[in-house]
């Protein structure tokens, strides 16, 4: 059979080209000329052109490209719904919870604040909050806004967190309507989607430029619920922030989507007798955010590419911190951002500290120290550790949150070391990593992206009775699964095909690594650009962003947990060698742009004709 298939070569070979030696024959130049080039990006576009589109690339509106983005890494993005299940965020005043009614013990019957202990007993009334036992430490909002929801959707091992966040411009809170519990209206949404595998977070945050939302109908999310639903992703464009002006990253880094202190309500934090206190399991939200392990080597990435190049330069230099003294990061992951320079500070009740600061973090310094006060300014004599709750510090060393034991709080000595860390100002004592890790390229390793295509094969595809030989095509097929972060609907990865023909050689033997197309992709320099997906390089061809087979463009990927079916059809001419090369390559969705896969499949064919 080889002896056959290598006379069938020749033959077709010499018979057409008939006016040239052997030594012709194998000197023929088949690099494409620009016609032919052009002829070649056509063909593929009549062949191929409806799988081959990049994702997220339907729409040039920065909110809706964003959605777009989030969508093919999280999969279905459910709406910011603050009105059905959505949990209620408790106010707590010395002790007792507090909320908006209307007094049935004073005439006409007044909005104020009842105060109710554990046990249901109503304490008193009041007609402000001036202070609280957990103030909020975002630090540019209302310290204790009673009436916030908080809404918690999982879906396999994507989760989403909704904030329906009630504010003034004053921080003040009054026995103003707009502060009942039942009352829709409130001044800040935001919503983050994180996937507990992957470590990948997004941050979706309302304009900046609207006083107040209202939760009675759901929000749309960033680009709808899929590339077809144009009322909607209209909708999600005028309300969302286009600008990303809030660094949702600085707070939100402990390789978490939750910022766990005692304002956000979890039984496990902030109360003195722990999960088992009255007060805990009476006014607490229980564990609706649940506990999670954290560790410096776990993987955390934003996704956003917008987003990313607004905070780029944040999110390069952000680091995880190792506390020098051994009090703190056993159990958490502190970083040179808001978790480390103003939570710790509060959850150990000590003043931010840099031991020689630069001029810039001088200011930095001063600026963190003011929002502490206003914070501390605004807790309740009651939630001290000299007052009767003794709830702060809500951290000690040795027994972390159990505040039961009393035990001393973090010393001043230990404090400062720890604390010079936090603020970037240490060395080697604070095992610095980089917060943020890098995007993975498909296949990168089976304890990252183990997922890579399988069952290649290549064959030719002869014009049929009717077709002339221009019609002559290379069929590629191919498996492939991109199960990384298991969403089973996941669509940011493509395939990059690059085509090389040579003349046939005599003797037939296979092609050597060395024969394949060797382009660089992360350079474009030298490239030719035909159409959006077919570039020319010397004697190379480029197809990009080919998709799986039912998946056309702009339209989104239905689930599978099993791999999918890829096919592309490659025109061809007679009597030539068709060299391929087929590379994964990863949508970042941030500055890195995209990640090729570090391993690239290798296939040929011949296309002998009679």
């Amino acid at each position: 059979m080889q002896k056959l298939r290598i006379f069938e070569a020749c033959r077709g070979i010499v018979l057409s080209k008939k006016s040239q030696s052997k030594q012709d024959v194998l000197r023929v130049n088949v690099a494409p000329s620009s016609l032919e080039a052009e002829a070649f990006a056509e063909a593929v576009l009549r062949l191929d052109g409806d799988i081959l589109w990049a994702p997220a690339s339907a729409s040039d509106n920065t909110v809706t490209r964003f959605g777009d983005e989030a969508r093919a890494v999280f999969g279905p993005i459910p709406d910011a719904d603050c009105a059905n299940d959505a949990m209620t965020m408790p106010i707590e005043v010395d002790g007792n919870i507090v909320e908006l009614k209307a007094n049935p013990t004073t005439a006409n019957h007044p909005l104020e604040f009842e105060h109710r202990d554990a046990s249901g007993k109503v304490i008193a009334w009041t007609s402000a909050i001036e202070k609280c036992d957990k103030p909020s430490l975002a630090g540019n909002v209302a310290f204790c806004a009673p009436g916030s929801r908080l809404k918690r959707v999982v879906r396999g091992n994507v989760e989403w967190l909704t904030l329906c966040r009630k504010s003034t411009s004053n921080m003040m809170v009054s026995s103003n309507p707009y502060w009942q519990a039942s009352n829709p209206h409130f001044a800040l949404l935001g919503t983050i989607g994180f996937n507990s595998i992957t470590g990948e977070i997004v941050f979706f945050d309302g304009r900046k430029d609207r006083s107040e939302f209202d939760w009675s109908q759901p929000f749309v999310p960033p680009g709808g619920h899929s590339y077809s639903d144009s009322s909607a992703r209209a909708s999600a464009e005028v309300l969302y922030d286009p600008t990303f002006q809030i660094q949702c990253h600085i707070c939100h880094d402990n390789k978490s989507p939750y910022v766990i202190d005692p304002h956000a309500a979890q039984a496990r934090v902030g109360y003195f007798d722990g999960k088992q206190d009255s007060r805990a399991m009476a006014f607490s939200l229980g564990g609706y955010l649940p506990e999670r392990p954290r560790t410096e080597q776990m993987n955390f990435r934003v996704i956003g590419s917008s987003y990313t190049a607004v905070h780029g330069a944040d999110l390069a230099h952000a680091k995880t911190v190792r506390d020098p003294t051994g009090s703190c990061t056993a159990c958490h992951t502190l970083t040179t951002q808001i978790t480390g320079q103003r939570f710790a500070a509060d959850a150990v009740g000590r003043e931010p500290w840099i031991g020689k600061p630069t001029w810039d973090k001088v200011m930095e310094l001063q600026e963190e120290k003011k929002k502490i006060a206003r914070i501390d300014n605004r807790r309740t004599d009651w939630a001290l550790r000299s007052g009767a709750g003794k709830i702060h510090p809500w951290m000690v060393p040795g027994s972390g949150n159990d505040l039961s034991a009393l035990q001393p709080p973090m010393g001043a000595s230990d404090w400062q070391k720890l604390s010079n860390c936090l603020w970037d100002a240490g060395g080697a004592e604070c095992g610095y990593r980089p917060l943020y890790t890098a995007c993975l390229a498909p296949g990168s390793g089976p304890q990252e992206d183990g997922f890579v295509p399988t069952d290649l094969s290549i064959a030719v595809i002869p014009p049929s009775s009717d077709e002339t030989e221009a019609h002559l095509r290379v069929r590629l097929r191919w498996k492939y699964l991109n199960g990384y972060g298991g969403v089973p609907e996941r669509d940011d990865v493509r395939f990059n095909v690059a085509v090389k023909a040579t003349a046939i050689p005599l003797p037939l033997e296979p092609p050597s690594p060395g024969d394949y197309p060797n382009l660089d992709e992360k350079d474009g320099k030298m490239r030719i650009v035909l159409n959006e997906n077919v570039e020319a390089s010397d004697d190379t061809m480029l197809i990009k962003n080919v998709s799986y087979v039912g998946h056309p463009r702009f339209t989104d990927p239905r689930p599978s947990i099993v791999p999918r079916d890829f096919k592309l059809d490659i025109p061809a001419k007679c009597n030539r060698r068709y060299l391929v090369r087929l590379t994964p390559k990863r949508f970042c969705f941030d500055q890195n742009v995209m990640e090729f896969s570090p391993t690239n499949y290798l296939i040929y064919a011949d296309t002998v004709c009679h």
